[in-house]
C-alpha cells in the first residue's frame, strides 16, 4: 500500500471512530442537545468525506459538475438536511472505504504490469581507455564496449565481443527457458545475464534499442482506446446529468401532489447514491489494461486496446511463409551419395566434408548451412583454389582433386550425368573430376508450432487461413501440406501480395477483421493494408515493432491464437462488468424510486458493485493456461 493510501486509511479509521462515538451518544445520551449531537456527526463527516466535498466544489469551479464527487456530496448533505445524520455519515464512510479498495486494486494492477515490464536498465558498465565506468545507458555511443556481469540486465543492443552465457528473456518473450548465447552472437537490451561475464560491442544508441522501443510501445498502448472504452466515456457524459435530473424530479414533483417532502427527498438522495457510474467507468479501462498486460506476459505486445478488441473479431488470417511459418534459415535435410552397381560411391560424411570445403569461402546462406552441418574445423591448407561460378555453383581444388558443387546447370555444363532429385528444397549436386558423387538437400525449416498455429486458429473460429509466398509452387504446397493449410498462393511479388489481400478483404463480412502475419520487414505494405498487422520475430526486430499493430516477441506463430483467446477473455470480462454494474444499478434505481431501497442498499449498488467489477477486471491479467 502506498503512503497516500495509508494516509487515507488512517483518516477513515479516525472518522469511523468519531462516527461510532456519535451513534453511541445518540442511543444512550438521551438528554444531549441536538446541535451537540449534530456537531459530532459533522466532525465525523468532515474527517471522512471532507476531501470528497472539496473535490466536488473544485470541479464545479472548473465546469466539471456531474461526477461521483458531486453526486455523493449532494446526497449526503441532503441527508443531513432531512435529519438522517447516521445515514449521511455512513454513506460517505462506505463510499470512502470502497474508493480506498478501488485505488488499492488499481495500484496493484498497475504495479503488477510495471513489474512485468520492468526491463529498463539502470546503468551500463562501459569500458573507456581500459577503465570500466558506470554510466547512464543513454550516454553510451555506438561502437563502445560494455561489460555485463552475471545478474545484470543488458542495457543496450549489441554483439558479444567476448564471453559466453545464458540469458533470461522472460520479461521480453514470456519464455522461462534461458537462452544460450556465444561470442559473435547478437544480444538485445532488457534480457538478464545469468552466468558468464559478457563484453558487448554496442550496435544501437539507447533511444533505438529494443528495450526503449518496447517501453515506448507499452506506455502509449493506453492512448489507443477500444470502442467499448469510448462508449463508456460517452455514456458517463450523458448518463450522470440525466440521473441527477431524474433524482431532482423524484424529490420535487411527487410531493407537490402527494405531500411528504422528507420522504421523497430521501428517495431522491438514495437515487443519487445509486446512480454513481464509477463501477463501469473504472472497471472497463482496467479490464483492457489488464488484458494488454496479460498479453505482454505471454510474449505478445499489442499496441492498443483497440487492436486487442479487434482481435476477437478475426474472420480471416493471411500469413507469409518465410520467417512466419518457417524459420527463414536453411538446414541440410539430406545427404545422398550416388550409387554405382547398387553401392554408394562415397560415404555421407565424405560427401558432406568435400562439399563443406568447396563452399568454405562463401557467405551464402546455403553454403553456411552446409558448413554448419559438417560442424568441424576446416583445414584450409587442403584447399588449393576455389572459384565461384555465378548462377551455377563453385569449383574448388581439394587435395589436388577438382570438386564441383552446384545446381543442375553446373552438372550439364561439365557434362556430368546426375540424379534428378524429386525432394522439395535446394539441391546441391557434387562431382569429383567427371564423376558424380551425389547431392545434398537443403531446405527452410518449418517452425515446430506451425501446425499447432493452424489448428489453434481454426479452433478459435477463424473461417479462412491463407498462405501467401514468393516461393516456388512446389515448395509452398509442401509446407502447406505439412502444417494442414489448404489455401496457398505462391510465386508472388510484394505487389502481388497486396493485390491478393485486396481480393480477400472484399470477401469478408462487414464486421469481420482480416489479420495479416508477416516478418515485419518485407511485408510492410500488406501489414498496413490489413485490419490488424501482426509481426513475427519481434525479438530485436526494429522493423517488426515499427510496422505492426501486434508483435509476437517469441517468434512462435501459435501465439496468434493465444492473443485471440486473451482478446476474447478480456472482452468477456468487459461485457460482464457492463451488464452486472448497469443491471444492479437499474434494479436498485427502480427500487429507490418506489421507496423500497434505502441508502444502505444504495451504498452496495455503488461501492459494492464497483469493488466486484474491479476484482473481475483484474482477472484479465491472468493468462496462465490460455497462452
Amino acid at each position: 500500500m502506498t503512503r497516500k493510501l495509508k494516509k487515507r486509511l488512517k483518516r477513515i479509521i479516525i472518522g469511523a471512530a468519531f462516527f461510532a462515538a456519535a451513534v453511541l451518544l445518540e442511543k444512550f445520551a438521551t438528554g444531549m442537545p441536538v446541535f451537540a449531537l449534530l456537531a459530532v456527526f459533522l466532525a465525523a463527516y468532515v474527517i471522512i468525506g471532507g476531501d470528497v466535498v472539496k473535490r466536488a466544489v473544485g470541479n464545479i469551479g472548473k465546469g466539471q459538475v456531474f461526477d461521483e464527487n458531486f453526486l455523493m456530496t449532494i446526497a449526503t448533505v441532503g441527508a443531513f438536511f432531512v435529519g438522517e445524520y447516521p445515514e449521511a455519515v455512513a454513506v460517505m464512510l462506505f463510499y470512502q472505504v470502497g474508493e480506498l479498495f478501488q485505488s488499492y486494486a488499481v495500484n496493484r494492477s498497475r504495479k503488477n504490469i510495471a513489474e512485468l515490464m520492468d526491463i529498463r536498465p539502470d546503468f551500463a558498465n562501459v569500458r573507456r581507455d581500459g577503465v570500466e565506468e558506470q554510466v547512464d545507458p543513454e550516454e553510451v555511443a555506438v561502437g563502445e564496449t560494455i561489460v555485463v556481469k552475471p545478474g545484470e540486465r543488458i542495457p543496450l543492443d549489441g554483439v558479444i565481443a567476448k564471453g559466453n552465457s545464458s540469458l533470461d528473456t522472460m520479461a521480453l518473450t514470456g519464455e522461462s527457458v534461458p537462452r544460450e548465447v556465444l561470442c559473435g552472437e547478437e544480444v538485445i537490451s532488457g534480457c538478464i545475464n545469468l552466468t558468464g561475464v559478457l563484453e558487448v560491442q554496442v550496435s544501437k544508441p539507447f533511444g533505438e534499442s529494443t528495450v526503449s522501443k518496447i517501453l515506448d510501445l507499452v506506455e502509449n498502448a493506453s492512448s489507443k482506446k477500444a470502442e467499448a472504452e469510448n462508449f463508456i466515456t460517452k455514456f458517463a457524459r450523458y448518463y450522470t446529468p440525466i440521473v441527477v435530473i431524474c433524482a431532482a424530479v423524484l424529490a420535487v414533483v411527487p410531493p407537490l401532489f402527494l405531500g411528504g417532502w422528507s420522504t421523497w427527498i430521501y428517495r431522491g438522495l438514495t437515487f443519487l447514491v445509486v446512480s454513481c457510474p464509477c463501477a463501469v467507468v473504472i472497471s472497463v479501462p482496467l479490464s483492457f489494461f489488464g488484458g494488454l498486460g496479460g498479453a505482454s506476459r505471454a510474449g505478445v505486445l499489442i499496441k492498443g486496446s483497440n487492436y486487442l478488441e479487434a482481435l476477437a473479431e478475426t474472420e480471416i488470417v493471411v500469413m507469409d511463409k518465410t520467417g512466419t511459418l518457417t524459420k527463414g534459415t536453411f538446414r541440410v535435410m539430406e545427404v545422398k551419395p550416388a550409387l554405382e552397381n547398387g553401392a554408394e560411391v562415397i560415404t555421407r560424411d565424405e560427401l558432406l566434408e568435400l562439399t563443406a570445403y568447396a563452399e568454405s569461402y562463401s557467405n551464402h546462406p546455403i553454403s553456411l548451412s552446409i558448413q554448419k552441418a559438417y560442424g568441424r574445423q576446416l583445414d584450409k591448407n587442403r584447399l588449393e583454389s576455389t572459384e565461384e561460378l555465378a548462377g551455377h555453383g563453385v569449383h574448388a581444388v581439394i587435395d589436388g582433386i577438382d570438386i564441383y558443387a552446384g545446381n543442375e546447370k553446373l552438372m550439364r555444363q561439365q557434362k556430368i550425368s546426375f540424379t534428378n532429385a524429386a525432394q522439395i528444397g535446394t539441391i546441391v549436386h557434387v562431382a569429383k573430376n567427371d564423376q558424380y558423387l551425389g547431392y545434398i538437400l537443403i531446405a527452410d525449416e518449418i517452425k515446430e508450432d506451425a501446425a499447432e498455429c493452424i489448428r489453434g486458429l481454426k479452433a478459435e473460429g477463424v473461417k479462412r487461413v491463407v498462405m501467401l509466398t514468393g516461393d516456388r509452387k512446389e515448395t509452398a504446397d509442401y509446407v502447406a501440406s505439412q502444417i494442414g493449410l489448404t489455401e496457398v498462393h505462391s510465386e508472388l511479388l510484394p505487389g502481388d501480395k497486396v493485390d491478393e489481400v485486396e481480393k480477400i478483404i472484399a470477401s469478408k463480412s462487414s464486421k469481420g477483421k482480416l489479420v495479416f502475419v508477416g516478418d515485419g520487414i518485407n511485408d510492410a505494405p500488406v501489414l498496413a493494408r490489413a485490419d490488424i498487422g501482426i509481426a513475427m520475430g519481434g525479438l530485436g526486430s526494429d522493423a517488426a515493432i515499427e510496422a505492426a499493430d501486434v508483435v509476437i516477441m517469441t517468434d512462435e506463430p501459435s501465439k496468434i491464437a493465444a492473443a485471440m483467446r486473451i482478446s476474447r477473455k478480456t472482452l468477456g470480462i468487459v461485457k460482464q462488468n457492463i451488464v452486472f454494474a448497469l443491471g444492479v444499478k437499474i434494479l436498485v434505481l427502480i427500487l429507490a424510486a418506489f421507496g423500497i431501497a434505502n441508502m444502505w442498499l444504495a451504498v452496495f449498488a455503488d461501492v459494492g458493485v464497483a469493488v466486484i467489477a474491479i476484482l473481475n477486471a483484474m482477472r484479465a491479467m491472468q493468462v496462465k493456461g490460455i497462452d
